[in-house]
C-alpha cells in the first residue's frame, strides 16, 4: 500500500467515527475525555510554554487540543490538520470565535512552525502489516520533523501492554526501538515518557534549529 493509500483508510475510518459519535472523544476513538486530556499533557512537555509560540496539531480531530491550550492561557498559535473533512467540518464549527480560521484538511503544511504533536495518529492500523504500518509512522515522523522548527512528539500503544488483551486493528510499538530510531533519525534530545498510567507511551524530539 502506498502512503496515498493508508492515508486514505485513515480518512474513511475517523470520518466514520466523528460521524456515529460526533465532537466527542469517542468520535476520535479515545474512552474517555480525561485519558484525552492526559496524553495531551504529555505531548505538551515538549513546548515552552512560557513565551509565544507556534504548534501544529496533526490529526487535530475536532480540535479538542486548542480547547485545552485556550483554557490554560497558553501564547500560542495554532494550527489544526486532519485528513478528514469531516472533523475539519466540526472543528470549524466549535471554533468559529477563533480568528483566523485555524483548520483545514491535510496532512502537511509548507509554513513552518515551532512544535507539531500528533495525539493517536498511529494508532488504528486495520488490517495494514505491522511492517507496512511502521514504514508509515516513520515517514510521517520525517514530515513532522520537517515542519517543525523546535521540535514535535507523539504518542503511540506499547507492546509492554498484556499480550492477550492486544487488538489485531491496532498497533502496538516497541518504545525503545522507537527511542533509538528518534535519536539516530532527529535528534540527540529525545525523552520517553511511559510512567503515566495509559497502557501508551510518549515521545518527544526537540530539534532547535
Amino acid at each position: 500500500m502506498t502512503s496515498d493509500d493508508l492515508q486514505e483508510q485513515v480518512r474513511r475510518y475517523y470520518t466514520g467515527k466523528v460521524t456515529d459519535f460526533g465532537p466527542t472523544p469517542r468520535g476520535v476513538d479515545w474512552n474517555s475525555h480525561e485519558g484525552q486530556l492526559l496524553r495531551f499533557d504529555q505531548l505538551l512537555k515538549l513546548c515552552d510554554r512560557r513565551s509565544p509560540y507556534s504548534l501544529l496539531d496533526l490529526g487535530c480531530g475536532y480540535g479538542a487540543l486548542l480547547d485545552h491550550l485556550r483554557a490554560a492561557g497558553d501564547p500560542v498559535s495554532y494550527f489544526g490538520l486532519d485528513l478528514s473533512e469531516a472533523m475539519i467540518d466540526e472543528a470549524r464549527r466549535l471554533h468559529r470565535d477563533e480568528p483566523p480560521a485555524p483548520f483545514a484538511v491535510g496532512a502537511a503544511t509548507d509554513q513552518p512552525v515551532d512544535y507539531v504533536v500528533a495525539s493517536g495518529i498511529f494508532n488504528v492500523k486495520q488490517q495494514t502489516p505491522d511492517e507496512t504500518w511502521a514504514d508509515y509512522i516513520l515517514a510521517t515522523l520525517e514530515a513532522m520533523a520537517r515542519m517543525s522548527t523546535r521540535g514535535f512528539a507523539f504518542n503511540l500503544l506499547t507492546m509492554a501492554s498484556d499480550p492477550k488483551l492486544r487488538r489485531p486493528d491496532l498497533h502496538y510499538a516497541d518504545p525503545c526501538q522507537l527511542f533509538e530510531t528518534c535519536q539516530r533519525r532527529f535528534s540527540r534530545h529525545v525523552s520517553l515518557l511511559h510512567d503515566y498510567g495509559l497502557w501508551e507511551f510518549t515521545i518527544l524530539v526537540r530539534t532547535d534549529r
